[in-house]
């Protein structure tokens, strides 16, 4: 039996020799010594905290084979193809693969001949599948069950798939087995609901921080999305990977075209395409430097790819746990990286549409709007967005300094004037009528539909003449985001007051606002942090891009992602140090034995023509 010294050890050896770090971060050494040792885990951390390195490293650690579950059929050829560049036996099972190749592999998976499977749930849960890990099981043994994305059992959740709640049958039938279920985005919710539908009642909780400090949040009032959208790449991301989101597969084509007309690479990706073209495009954007990928939510839980410096929304995601995970995307490298956003009246209106018009019971849209108001929270706070968002996970926080409320901190006005005005007009034209109906009443705008209904003749006629449309449209969405005002779209979108509209009409209760800004060109808000590390010198810059090209090349002969062969920060590394032989090189963040082995020999030459 190995003493705890005698695990950490070895623990470390396989960190420092397989995959080329010095240390671990954070919780990894201690859920890598809790799995190691026969325990189960579930394991909270944030995108781009290395949780595969919390059942890799146990896996190497303990006999048999680790077999992890992964939902992302499409991702898994790249996440073998990583392992194998540091050494690490690893295979896939999907439906992917034709009958002799997953014969093949199960070949080697029954003589020990791989360390880690990748097998989706749908596989995993066959009988034939069950009954062949039942001989591995007697034979080589099964070091560990991965569950990873586990959130994906929630069914309150935005990636429920209904095959992981039999992922249960998992500790009935290999009760000995340790498990260890791995997440990004859970509210507290959601994760007792991981812990019961997979029987982790037990399990040693591992919390990490949610923060991504390297990401700045900033959330901007919609006016033209796309042309906000080209105006930001243009400004903060020229020639860099990132992700775009829309809510409609017609959204996606559109911002796609419209960026390729603009001179940004720009690829589409959502369910409704080819899966041959869905694919390929995916490939492209995960093996080639600087494309922007605009995708619907199909696309994206577990991408690898850890140099996208940014993700967009140009709609309003439903729940902040989407915008979370979606966002999280984003600097895995821990390198600066942005999320935008583009928000208006229309999003607001259009997610309380799809909740009331879902054919779900009402307990599950009484579910969804409470997250909705989240998410409502989060765009229209006037304080630290960091704060807010870390709050609804339960994490206390303290103001960032790095995202938009923090670095030009939002005007706000006392709007209580303002909105009695909104909500006595809904009420005189007797919350009938439509947003833009309520604002030409408002705004005293002459029009035959205003003279048909004789609202000309209302009290409330032209007494928001003092402001404009796009002030009153911030009014107006801001007080639905509060709560004061639901749109009926049973009613062809008539706003109707509610219950909280009462007291702030009677004067009982007062409401601050934020100031309409009127949208302006995008433009660098102060320079990203953390960015001191990242600073290179010109001398510095050209190494770093000729390693670039060296690694380009690379990846093309070995037909994997480049960054596979080295990630970005790893190789910032080499070009600030310039090592001049294995040795030094082998003291670089990233580069563990099997890539010293590979490719040290080319990159000190590449230093030494330097």
């Amino acid at each position: 039996m190995n003493t705890r010294d005698d695990l950490g050890a070895r623990a470390l050896h396989i960190l420092e020799s397989v995959f080329g770090y010095g240390s671990f971060r954070g919780e990894q050494a201690a859920i890598v010594d809790a799995v190691a040792r026969g325990g189960d885990a579930l394991v909270l951390m944030p995108t781009g905290g290395g949780k595969s390195l919390c059942y890799q490293i146990p896996s190497l650690l303990r006999d048999g084979v680790g077999i992890v579950v992964s939902p992302l059929i499409a991702l898994m050829q790249d996440q073998v193809d990583a392992l194998a560049e540091v050494g690490v036996r690893a295979a896939f099972l999907n439906s992917t693969q034709t009958f002799e190749e997953s014969v093949r592999i199960e070949r080697r998976l029954r003589s020990g001949d791989l360390d880690l499977l990748y097998v989706a749930p749908e596989r995993l849960m066959t009988q034939r599948c069950l009954e062949m890990l039942d001989g591995v099981h007697d034979s080589v043994g099964i070091a560990l069950f991965a569950i990873d994305e586990a959130h994906c059992v929630s069914q309150w959740g935005h990636d429920f798939r209904p095959e992981y709640i039999r992922l249960s049958v998992l500790h009935e039938r290999f009760p000995l087995v340790p498990r260890i279920a791995l997440t990004a985005t859970a509210d507290h919710q959601t994760r007792a609901e991981i812990a019961h539908r997979l029987q982790l009642e037990e399990a040693h909780q591992f919390v990490s921080s949610f923060d991504r400090p390297n990401i700045r949040y900033q959330i901007v009032e919609k006016a033209n999305g796309r042309k906000q959208l080209l105006d930001f790449i243009e400004a903060e991301h020229a020639g860099d990977a990132g992700i775009v989101y829309c809510l409609s597969r017609k959204k996606v084509e559109e911002t796609a075209d419209f960026l390729n007309e603009n001179g940004i690479s720009a690829l589409p990706y959502h369910a409704g395409m080819e899966t041959a073209m869905r694919s390929a495009n995916q490939s492209r954007f995960l093996r080639e430097d600087g494309i922007v990928m605009v995708a619907t939510i199909a696309f994206g839980m577990g991408i690898d790819k850890p140099d996208v410096r940014f993700v967009a929304h140009l709609d309003l995601p439903k729940s902040i746990e989407g915008y979370y995970q979606e966002t999280g995307r984003a600097g895995r490298d821990g390198l600066p990286a942005n999320a935008w956003m583009a928000y208006g009246l229309q999003d607001v209106v259009q997610q309380r549409r799809m909740i009331d018009e879902s054919e779900a019971d009402e307990t599950f849209k009484r579910v969804q709007s409470i997250k909705l108001d989240a998410m409502l929270g989060l765009c229209e706070t006037l304080h630290c967005r960091r704060v807010r968002l870390l709050d609804y996970f339960g994490q206390a926080s303290q103001p960032c300094g790095n995202c938009d409320t923090c670095l030009q901190p939002p005007r706000s006005f006392d709007a209580t004037v303002a909105v009695q005005k909104l909500l006595s007009t809904i009420y005189r034209v007797d919350q009938r009528f439509g947003a833009m109906h309520v604002l030409d009443v408002l705004r005293g705008a002459d029009s035959e539909k205003i003279r048909q209904w004789a609202h000309d003749k209302l009290s409330t006629f032209g007494i928001g003449a003092d402001r404009s449309e796009a002030e009153w449209r911030a009014i107006l969405r801001q007080s639905i985001a509060l709560g004061l005002i639901d749109v009926d779209h049973e009613s062809y979108g008539a706003l109707k007051l509610t219950d909280a509209a009462r007291p702030v009409l009677k004067g009982q209760q007062s409401v601050q606002l934020r100031t309409y800004e009127k949208p302006v060109k995008s433009r660098r808000i102060g320079k990203p942090k953390p960015y001191v590390e990242t600073e290179l010198t010109s001398e510095e810059q050209a190494l770093f891009e000729k390693l670039r090209w060296w690694r380009m090349e690379t990846a093309r002969k070995h037909n994997v992602p480049a960054y596979v062969v080295f990630q970005d920060a790893t190789m910032r590394e080499i070009a600030k140090i310039q090592p001049t032989s294995l040795d030094a090189l082998r003291s670089v963040s990233g580069v563990g034995e099997k890539k010293l082995e590979s490719y040290g020999e080319a990159i000190v030459a590449l230093i030494a023509e330097q």
